[in-house]
């Protein structure tokens, strides 16, 4: 009764409740955008990759020549000109004189003017910053930071210099490759490119998920309200995530999963509450007499009533839906990245604005639209067209596809499991090839303005760019030089240098064939050397990465399977239906793993979504970690959507099959639209350009997909109705729990089935 009472209140309070959302998302989108120290969310974003401590982490501390940097820099590249040409060295010269006076630059390093050593090899210093073959050189600029912090003015004022000097060497060298870059501009490039990502995937699933819910409700008011939640859920949820970037680093990828997330759940979210209060609201209406249906009073109040039995059961459903989001998504704070603990703060509270907006935001919409709901919609009056959305429209008759579907499926119940499930492994068949890896140091996308610069760094200046590989170990300079020896002998290695000392540990950089970084990191660590050593560098990083995520899986997967688990029991009752919900909810993540391996580890999708297969080494860690854990919590969304009417026509004294058929007849529409909506939505978000979203999306939507047709449509039923005799039952101790603690969805009134399918 409680949130019975929220909904009558929210609707009937409206001005207040839409007053206060106004005030809250102006104060998240003035803070997302301008800031409030001067730095708007997009400004503060990072994009360094997932990190763990590990062998390579404590490797790469021995040998930092300062843990406590407080400097960043940027490099002027050119390459295909002899070093040794005086219009070149003249040209670095008055560069380096006029970067030298700009505030702020602590250090500028032209390699062409450091003495070289004694014995006629180049300085360390400069060591790194001439190609090994003798045609290019590297300007480097040191800028120091404010508390890790780079300001914008003294990056753009060198930025600019060193632009001046590249223009002025292409001039000079027509056929020299010149660029500039740094981190400082790959950070400000990958933002760029998120935020046209951004962009470009509401621009695409916005307008078509208004187009679908046109469908769906018949007009514009009615599809407007979940739209409205949505908006809202995504500045609720820039805002938030502005909030988090002072306590916690705040990647690219973060805001960006968070948003499509907010957006999907929003719109689904708020489809089942609208649809659900046409269909109270019409019942309730229906069922009065000619003379109180002309009453405005007496029809306020019953609009008024059917707000709060929305709220009170559909309304439940999304809390319910909402708590089993959020618990998957909790799983992931058992990871140790800082990445992923973000996202799984950043989803808890973007699922609790989705909540929040389908409780309370969209009943007080329904407060002042309600009543305009059961009049006929603009479109519904186009010749032709009004058919077209009566019959697709969001309230279900009582007879209809889903329940002539599901009598078929009864029929053979078992034999139509086995096929679907058959199918599920089918798809997921690929996956027993997966390869999972670490895109995170290679996701610079082709249009990103630093992927010119990286591309020519990686080629002409090797020593530049952190190591692949790396040995480290505290002995003698002929046991060091020994190691690398043996290590330059493996397969897939290309080389390895002879050992540098470096703050008292020699140090050699290990060249691998592309790919297979990690598994040399492997077999070196398989056989060491007897006195003190570590194996470190970028690829050694990704192992101890993807270890660390390794370790962690069976605790986020337990958390996640007991508490979902849980609730399902104190929804439902049963301690049968909780398990063939996770059962099925992994045969269906398989599928859209397979088709994950299927599509880019493989690279069959890489002409439709434009990106180079070989470029792709496997499956992103971080995007099966967030695939798996955000594919069950949406999963769980549409197995909530559908346990909940298939239980509320079961308390009402229906039989398991009855209760199965007419649950999903009722539920179908809903939950195909609301799938199609996200499916659209994930879907717009994988076109854009960064590597790591576009598997997401395109795992996210396949997920969805399939949980909408042949898992919900088929699957469940099946299994359902195969186990009708038990998927009731629970032990007597558990009985009394759910007696006692039960989160049953109250069930509304009988309604009188309106077959008036009006739209607005």
């Amino acid at each position: 009764m409680m949130l019975r009472s929220v909904g009558v209140a929210m609707a009937r309070h409206r001005l207040v409740v839409l007053l206060s959302w106004v005030v809250f998302l102006t104060v998240c989108l003035a803070t997302a955008l301008f800031g409030v120290t001067g730095e708007s969310l997009f400004q503060r974003l990072s994009s360094a990759g997932p990190t763990v401590s590990g062998e390579a982490s404590e490797g790469a501390a021995l040998i930092s020549a300062d843990t406590n940097a407080t400097t960043e820099s940027l490099s002027l590249l050119v390459y295909n000109v002899d070093p040794a040409s005086p219009q070149l060295n003249a040209i670095l010269s008055d560069a380096t004189t006029e970067l030298e006076t700009i505030d702020g630059v602590t250090e500028v390093i032209n390699p062409l003017v450091v003495p070289p050593l004694p014995n006629g090899q180049p300085s360390p210093i400069a060591g790194a910053l001439l190609s090994p073959d003798g045609k290019g050189v590297l300007l480097n600029v040191s800028m120091e930071t404010t508390d890790g912090t780079l300001s914008d003015s003294l990056l753009t004022e060198v930025e600019a210099q060193l632009n001046a000097t590249a223009d002025e060497i292409r001039l000079a060298y027509p056929d020299a490759t010149v660029e500039v870059g740094g981190s400082p501009l790959v950070v400000k490039s990958l933002v760029e490119v998120a935020q046209n990502d951004l962009k470009t995937g509401e621009l695409i699933s916005l307008p078509i998920a208004l187009l679908v819910m046109l469908v769906i409700f018949g007009g514009f008011l009615a599809a407007a309200m979940p739209l409205i939640g949505a908006l809202a859920s995504i500045v609720g949820a820039l805002g938030t995530l502005f909030a988090f970037t002072f306590v916690m680093d705040i990647n690219i990828t973060v805001m960006n999963v968070i948003t499509v997330i907010g957006l999907g759940l929003s719109i689904d979210y708020g489809l089942l509450i609208v649809s659900r209060f046409r269909e109270e609201f019409r019942g309730r209406v229906a069922a009065l007499g000619p003379d109180v249906r002309q009453s405005r009073t007496e029809r306020h109040e019953v609009m008024l009533q059917a707000v709060g039995a929305t709220v009170d059961t559909a309304g439940r459903t999304v809390l319910f839906s909402g708590l089993t989001f959020a618990i998957a998504t909790l799983g992931l704070l058992v990871f140790e990245p800082a990445i992923i603990k973000a996202i799984a703060i950043g989803a808890v509270c973007v699922v609790v604005i989705a909540i929040l907006t389908a409780l309370v935001l969209v009943p007080a919409l329904l407060g002042y639209f309600g009543e305009r709901l059961l009049k006929p919609g603009l479109l519904t009056r186009i010749p032709g067209l009004g058919g077209i959305l009566t019959r697709f429209g969001d309230v279900a008759p009582p007879e209809g596809f889903f329940s002539k579907l599901t009598r078929r499926i009864q029929r053979r119940p078992i034999l139509v499991a086995l096929g679907s499930t058959l199918v599920l492994l089918l798809l997921a068949s690929p996956a027993l090839s997966l390869v999972v890896s670490n895109s995170s140091d290679e996701a610079i996308p082709a249009s990103s303005t630093q992927s010119g610069f990286l591309t020519a760094l990686g080629e002409h200046f090797p020593q530049a760019t952190p190591a692949k590989v790396e040995l480290i170990s505290k002995t003698d300079q002929g046991s060091a030089a020994a190691w690398a020896e043996q290590v330059a002998a493996l397969p897939y290695v290309t080389g390895a240098t002879p050992p540098v000392a470096v703050n008292g540990y020699w140090v050699s950089r290990v060249s691998v064939a592309p790919h297979e970084g990690t598994s040399v990191v492997e077999e070196i660590r398989a056989d060491r050397p007897d006195f003190p050593n570590w194996v470190g560098g970028v690829d050694a990083a990704s192992v101890d990465y993807i270890n660390s995520l390794l370790a962690s899986t069976p605790w986020a997967i337990l958390i996640i399977a007991v508490a979902t688990y849980l609730l399902l029991f104190l929804m439902t009752g049963s301690a049968i239906i909780p398990l063939t919900a996770l059962i099925i909810s992994v045969l269906s993540l398989g599928a859209s793993v397979g088709v994950l391996v299927w599509g880019f580890q493989e690279g069959n999708l890489a002409g439709l979504l434009n990106f180079d297969a070989a470029s792709v080494p496997g499956v992103d860690a971080l995007v099966l970690t967030l695939v798996l854990v955000f594919g069950f919590g949406l999963a769980m969304d549409y197995e909530m959507f559908l346990l909940a009417r298939i239980k509320e026509h079961h308390d009402r004294g229906e039989s398991t099959r009855l209760a199965i058929e007419t649950g999903l007849q009722s539920s179908g529409r809903i939950i195909t639209s609301a799938a199609l909506i996200i499916v659209l939505v994930f879907a717009g978000f994988a076109t854009g350009e960064l590597m790591q979203m576009k598997q997401i999306g395109v795992a996210l939507a396949v997920a969805v997909l399939l949980d909408a047709t042949l898992v919900r449509s088929v699957l469940v039923p099946a299994v359902m109705t195969a186990l009708e005799k038990v998927i009731w039952w629970a032990p007597r101790w558990m009985q009394r729990i759910h007696g006692r603690f039960g989160l049953s969805e109250a069930p509304s009134e009988p309604r009188t089935m309106a077959n008036d399918q009006s739209h607005v």
